[in-house]
């Protein structure tokens, strides 16, 4: 990965272990930074991307605060964070909307129905607390249907049809969140169609929230343009324009180093690795997604092509296929690529496989500082 010392910190790192990289992170920053201050919007993080509090107030002294999907993601926002606490979710139960009101600074309603059967509890808070309704434009960028979410029957989001004779009373602001891995121009045509839908209604908001899934921080990404979109909508309807990016703020920083258990041969040579897709990488079963390896190629482009899996009892615990200059053997170290941002969120502790450690890497100093590492304690204790 550009600008990491992947050999620096294969040696220096256990394994497994998600290491972040505390420079690449303020590379990512900065660019979010430049962002808020051109423009004039506030950046969240998202928090169902990347959650790793430890550090949080490296990413506090630039990101406004975070967005949060439930009370406990909230509640570490709250706690970690310490500033700016947006909530939504697809539906609330009563007890959610009561300890969200006491912990969120916006609260966001995915229907009518909640809205209203809501509001006694969230009218005793408007003042302190922003109440806005997310919006479905029903314009579908997205690649990948399980991420996609204008995908037809999309539970998530609003669709126009059901504002008419709708109340808007006490609404603050309208959401919307449609992109995955994406950069400007699907955002540009998503906020078109937006505008298109409801524009009517923005006068009387004062806020409008763009969302994630915009890889603002990846090379090629149209800073300009995005500015310039913000700007436009600030100055016609006199709102508040948030972003809230997950994996803008974390693509690039992280690596998940793996060891080589053992290799075996059925048909084809076949690395076991003690990391694993369905516990760590669950990504590339679900999108399906092919992380990038240091030092790994495409299978048949290097002398010697491997299948790597885990070493859970799933069959499909397959990671995928890479061919590499040099045999693997047990004790042999790989580095996967970009895995900071929907890892550690997702991990499990199916089979009681061990838990990555924690760990973050200071290229100033070439300092490792393992952070977290986890027991059989943090396994026995997910179950009963």
């Amino acid at each position: 990965m550009t600008g990491i010392d992947i050999d620096k910190i294969l040696h220096l790192s256990p394994s497994p272990a998600y290491v972040v990289d505390l420079g690449r992170l303020r590379h990512n920053l900065a660019i979010l930074d430049d962002v808020q201050h051109r423009s004039g919007a506030k950046i969240l993080l998202a928090m169902k991307a990347f959650s790793m509090w430890s550090v949080f107030p490296l990413i506090s002294r630039t990101l406004q605060g975070v967005c949060a999907s439930s009370p406990w993601e909230a509640r570490l926002g709250r706690e970690e964070f310490g500033r700016e606490v947006h909530s939504f979710a697809a539906a609330f139960k009563e007890s959610d909307v009561t300890q969200l009101l006491r912990i969120s600074n916006h609260l966001v309603f995915n229907s009518f129905d909640q809205l209203e059967r809501f509001r006694p509890l969230w009218e005793e808070e408007q003042g302190r607390v922003s109440v806005g309704l997310r919006v479905n434009p029903e314009h579908s960028e997205g690649h990948t249907e399980i991420y996609d979410p204008c995908a037809p029957h999309s539970r998530l989001g609003i669709p126009r049809k059901e504002f008419d004779g709708r109340s808007l009373e006490g609404v603050e602001g309208l959401h919307f969140h449609t992109l995955c891995e994406q950069l400007f121009e699907p955002l540009e045509r998503t906020a078109q169609a937006f505008e298109e839908k409801f524009g009517e209604f923005l006068p009387q908001m004062k806020w409008i929230n763009f969302g994630g899934g915009h890889h603002i921080t990846r090379e090629g990404y149209d800073i300009n343009g995005l500015v310039e979109l913000i700007r436009y909508f600030k100055e016609k309807y006199g709102v508040e324009v948030y972003l809230e990016p997950g994996e803008a703020v974390a693509i690039g920083t992280g690596i998940l180093v793996a060891e080589v258990l053992d290799v075996v041969n059925n048909g084809m040579e076949i690395a076991i690795l003690d990391v694993s897709a369905t516990c760590h990488m669950p990504d590339i079963l679900e999108m399906p997604y092919r992380p990038g390896i240091n030092g790994g190629f495409e299978p048949g482009e290097k002398p010697h092509t491997y299948r790597l899996g885990g070493a859970s009892c799933l069959a499909g615990d397959v990671i995928g296929d890479w061919s590499f200059e040099q045999p693997l053997r047990p004790g042999d170290r790989l580095a996967f690529e970009d895995m900071a941002h929907y890892t550690m969120v997702k991990t499990t502790t199916f089979n009681g496989i061990q838990h990555p450690h924690i760990c973050t890497f200071e290229p100033g100093n070439g300092v490792l500082k393992v952070v977290r590492s986890f027991s059989y304690e943090d396994f026995k204790q997910r179950l009963s």
